[in-house]
């Protein structure tokens, strides 16, 4: 299938490994030109000396989400390096799971207004690629954790906000064609992640986990970066507003 993103533009926050590298990959194997950021210079060089490679235009810069200015100005600066943004991936997460004061602010400031600012500063390169192209994007990274809670964690609570955040995005974007998804995988395994470390350091939480999922595995980045990448694309013009979960059957909930 032909997924109608040759030429298009797509900015990935996070993306130099794991999830957010998969899918900076798989826009680019697509034909997408692409602009990405993450705390790491030389993970960020690296990144888009590969994605060059693929035969596309890249750029990106070093930023830190929690840093709301700074993510905005590498937003913008993307737009005008790369002529505009038609896709908008918001994937950068903190990844912590307690409830300490520092906890919620680290998801808060990251996840969630990461999130927003990311949006803030791509919308009007959204708008105009909507009425010039017929259509633009948001996906945002969230989590099976958003609707499953053993105890008070900020990880769920920001995860689960970042969804009702992109339902009032699509909502308020759908008379101008602009879209906005959420892929919400389950457990996903690739090494130096945080189930790659837990393998490393605790063999029998991470065995127990893997029996708790049907298929008897844990995700690849790149099965959540295929989800993430139709959803961006043309191919999915009138699906706005959802939740796609990428869990391998983890949850019990049925997702009408």
């Amino acid at each position: 299938m032909d997924l109608q993103l040759k030429g298009k533009t797509a900015v990935v926050t996070g993306a130099t490994r794991g999830i957010g590298r998969a899918i900076a990959d798989l826009f680019a194997e697509e034909g997408a030109n692409v602009a990405i950021c993450a705390r790491n210079a030389d993970q960020v060089a690296e990144t888009v000396a590969a994605l060059k490679a693929k035969g596309v235009n890249a750029w990106g810069d070093v930023v830190d989400i929690a840093d709301g200015p700074a993510l905005k100005a590498f937003v913008t600066k993307a737009g005008e390096t790369l002529g505009g943004i038609d896709i908008l991936v918001s994937n950068a997460s903190a990844l912590v799971q307690g409830a300490r004061e520092a906890d919620w602010k680290a998801m808060f400031d990251i996840d969630l207004m990461g999130a927003v600012n990311a949006f803030e500063a791509a919308k009007p390169f959204l708008e105009m690629a909507a009425e010039t192209r017929g259509d633009a994007c948001m996906v945002i990274t969230s989590s099976v954790s958003a609707a499953e809670a053993t105890s008070a964690s900020a990880y769920g609570a920001m995860k689960a906000a970042q969804i009702h955040y992109a339902k009032g995005l699509a909502k308020e974007g759908a008379a101008k064609h602009i879209r906005c998804n959420v892929v919400s995988p389950g457990t996903v395994f690739f090494e130096g992640g945080v189930w790659g470390n837990v393998k490393a350091g605790m063999p029998a939480f991470f065995d127990q986990m893997i029996k708790r999922n049907p298929t008897g595995r844990m995700a690849t980045p790149e099965e959540v970066a295929a989800a993430t990448v139709f959803l961006a694309s043309p191919r999915s013009a009138f699906t706005t507003g959802i939740n796609m979960l990428v869990d391998g059957a983890i949850s019990a909930r049925v997702n009408f």
